[in-house]
């Protein structure tokens, strides 16, 4: 049985006729971190958005574990609450709890016991560091910490695959820290995540593979090591020397 959970063939999407991703071939195999950097602008947070469903395509196909994602399809509920997806917006409920924020989706839509559901929140509220807070609003928490609520909420669904679409860009430089230092354990526990970040540390820290795109297109694909450190392309080395880079250690964590 392979391992590859995530496929995305020939995909291409379009917004009034300006094409956004030109044929864009990707695999993600079951466990592996996969991370996606390039200019703003190049497709990165839309491709996210396609894998969901969240936008339609044009042609090409996504399948999760071999079973395609289409839009209009009967599947495609069953097939979302296997993809959790983590904004930027945090998205969380003003006028529920941080609890009954995380816990709505697994009542409601996977008609699992609410008592089940609080116990799990809970141990996912200590593990990141919240767990004082579950009878807090949002409006009590810092941005790191509505990041982070956000990430359990995802993960009380139980998702194959996690995608993240720049978490960190809306946090002040101090809070960012903590966001990262939740995802890297969750590389660290062997979860299937595809990132879309512009923390370059973070990114060559976290991925067991980089992907580079550009106009839509995916420009260059190789190792992290291999990628900071010899880029192949002249368009990644141009990308590249706009950032200035310390030395970061792997999964094990970032440095101080």
């Amino acid at each position: 049985m392979s391992d590859e959970l995530l496929k995305i063939e020939n995909l291409v999407k379009s917004f009034d006729g300006n094409t956004i991703l030109d044929g864009v071939n990707l695999s993600v195999k079951k466990s592996e971190v996969v991370v996606i950097i390039g200019p703003s602008g190049c497709g990165k947070s839309t491709l996210l958005r396609c894998i969901n469903a969240l936008e339609p395509i044009q042609s090409g196909s996504i399948t999760l574990d071999g079973e395609v994602i289409e839009r209009n399809s009967k599947t495609l509920p069953a097939l979302r609450q296997r993809i959790g997806m983590v904004f930027q917006s945090y998205d969380l409920f003003p006028h529920l709890s941080v609890l009954d924020n995380i816990v709505l989706a697994p009542c409601k839509v996977q008609k699992r016991s609410k008592d089940e559901a609080k116990q799990e929140a809970m141990a996912l509220l200590e593990r990141v560091g919240l767990g004082e807070k579950a009878k807090s609003y949002p409006r009590e928490l810092s941005g790191g910490q509505k990041q982070r609520v956000a990430i359990v909420r995802a993960l009380c669904m139980h998702p194959e695959i996690l995608l993240f679409d720049e978490v960190t860009a809306a946090l002040d430089p101090e809070m960012v820290r903590e966001v990262l230092d939740v995802m890297l354990d969750l590389a660290k526990q062997g979860r299937t995540m595809l990132i879309v970040t512009h923390e370059m540390q973070f990114a060559r820290a976290i991925a067991d593979r980089i992907i580079f795109l550009d106009n839509g297109k995916i420009v260059e694909e190789a190792k992290p090591d291999e990628f900071f450190d010899n880029p192949k392309t002249e368009r990644a080395k141009q990308f590249l020397n706009m950032f200035e880079f310390d030395s970061v250690k792997s999964k094990d964590g970032l440095d101080k």
